[in-house]
């Protein structure tokens, strides 16, 4: 198949991503069926060269909500069984239950995908692959984009079949055994959450199924959740817990209905955050802390691995807990991977995660699962209702900054890469009253600031996809950032490349 693609330019790190219909002036369709299709093909390529169980390749696919999902999901299926490949239709899934697909036992299926992008906007898509040794890695991308850049696919002459399969319940009923198991002696097993009113915000994504599939069956009142439609057009908010808009609708949804709990996840289920019974967020370094908890009272003085930009007062909260914090580059994929690394060189890491809500637990594959972060809490806040306490108080110690901002600064030059890191190296020899270097800083510079008036710090690192700087700021004083953000800006200032204008 001849296709005038720019392959390369649909790598996203460890996943496919791409514009998949019209709708945003200037965005051209990159990932259209015919392309869809040829990465089935391709993927069957790179499967059969890692394959390591029977004679048959089978791999199950699934969707968010998406509009482009059903057409690009039926395309990805063609080109599979074209390749005599067997697939499993699992419809609309989460990320989270198409790993699962591989290392369930009752299946024996070789790979999982699922067609999806995140939280970006309506008009794009992409795919992330599995198989039963975890996620793909980038260079693992690289080598399915180089097969479908080749061309050289030729269909067997005997096609693969496709089966539909529900896997999404099959997933959602393995969250429920979790959660009943997990809770303590004293708690009523089958409805552990049982008098509690617990509502979900989906987002009109592919998570609606954990209120009904879910948390019903677990006794919970899920009455006043909202956004479980599944809806690509995504009417009432971006799915992303990292998103002020969706983070104040789930927070109102809570006062309005006086829930117990309030569960929000991104659009393909692998990210996720709560909120408490008063309407507070308990999102980014709040989450880390509060699953940290969880964890470490399970596993005393384990490491907890998190991305670069989590705060001076997380760490110090880890550390009052007995943990080891290890903080490590962006990208979850970055943080799961250091984690295992620590575990293979014989330090204890039980939890890896991002600030994003990506959360990966040992304990559930190092799979980055929203719904099984949210099933842990869940076991915890049943465990805590027997001394009458709620999820908050587990994190009534973390210092909270007065203020926290990031800015991203544009670099418009081509070589972008080389002009931020040049800039981050210069930084190592800027010397400003207060200011100190963090040593064993895995990404960028990190800077603390002691000086009364700034009172905090500052990461500057270079994006991982984008020609973009972003700066973290975080102060425990009134103007404190604005007054690191200046003295950043006339710095920054200096190089002519740069668009200072954010600060």
């Amino acid at each position: 198949m001849n296709l005038n693609v720019n392959w390369k330019k649909l790598q996203n790190g460890s996943d496919i991503r791409g514009v998949a219909m019209q709708g945003v002036v200037g965005e051209a369709i990159n990932l259209s069926v015919e392309v869809v299709e040829q990465l089935g093909k391709a993927f069957a390529q790179w499967l059969k060269l890692k394959k390591t169980r029977g004679s048959q390749l089978s791999v199950a696919v699934g969707m968010d909500s998406r509009i482009t999902g059903p057409a690009l999901k039926n395309a990805f299926m063609h080109g599979l069984t074209a390749m005599a490949v067997d697939v499993f239709d699992c419809d609309i899934a989460s990320t989270p239950a198409m790993f699962m697909t591989t290392v369930d036992k009752n299946y024996q299926i070789d790979a999982g995908v699922m067609l999806t992008a995140s939280h970006l906007p309506f008009n794009r898509n992409g795919l992330k692959f599995f198989t039963a040794e975890g996620g793909a890695n980038k260079a693992d991308i690289t080598d399915i984009l180089e097969f479908a850049a080749s061309g050289d696919l030729t269909p067997f002459h005997n096609a693969g079949s496709i089966t539909k399969l529900d896997y999404i319940s099959i997933y959602a009923q393995s969250l429920v055994s979790t959660i009943q198991s997990g809770v303590a002696s004293g708690v009523n097993k089958n409805e552990p959450l049982k008098g509690l009113k617990i509502i979900v915000d989906a987002g009109n994504g592919a998570g609606g199924f954990f209120a009904d599939k879910v948390l019903k069956p677990l006794g919970a009142d899920v009455a006043g959740s909202q956004f479980l439609d599944p809806d690509g057009n995504f009417p009432n908010h971006v799915p992303n817990p990292e998103d002020e808009e969706a983070m104040h609708s789930i927070c109102e949804a809570v006062k309005r209905e006086k829930a117990d709990l309030g569960i929000i996840f991104d659009t393909d289920v692998d990210r996720s955050a709560i909120v408490d019974k008063y309407g507070n967020p308990i999102n980014r370094n709040e989450l880390i802390a509060l699953i940290s908890a969880v964890i470490l009272e399970e596993h005393p003085k384990s490491t907890v691995v998190t991305d670069s930009i989590t705060s001076d007062g997380l760490a110090w909260f880890i550390h009052n807990l007995g943990g080891v914090h290890h903080r490590f580059k962006r990208g979850y994929k970055n943080v799961i991977n250091e984690s295992i690394r620590l575990n293979e060189a014989g330090q204890e890491s039980w939890l890896a995660i991002e600030t994003s809500g990506h959360a990966a637990l040992k304990e559930n594959f190092f799979l980055d699962d929203g719904a099984f972060l949210v099933a842990k809490l869940l076991i915890k806040l049943a465990d805590l209702r027997l001394e009458n306490k709620d999820l908050s108080e587990l994190i009534d110690t973390l210092l909270r900054p007065l203020v926290s901002k990031e800015y991203r600064v544009k670099i418009n030059t081509e070589d972008f890469v080389a002009y931020g890191e040049k800039l981050i190296a210069d930084l190592e020899h800027v010397v400003a009253d207060g200011w100190e270097k963090v040593s064993e800083n895995h990404e960028g510079i990190r800077v603390q600031c002691k000086s009364k008036n700034e009172d905090g710090w500052f990461l500057v690192r270079l994006s991982l996809h984008d020609p973009v700087i972003p700066i973290n700021i975080e102060s425990n004083t009134v103007g404190g950032v604005e007054e690191i953000a200046g003295k950043l800006k006339n710095i920054f200032q200096k190089y002519p490349h740069l668009d200072v204008s954010v600060f």
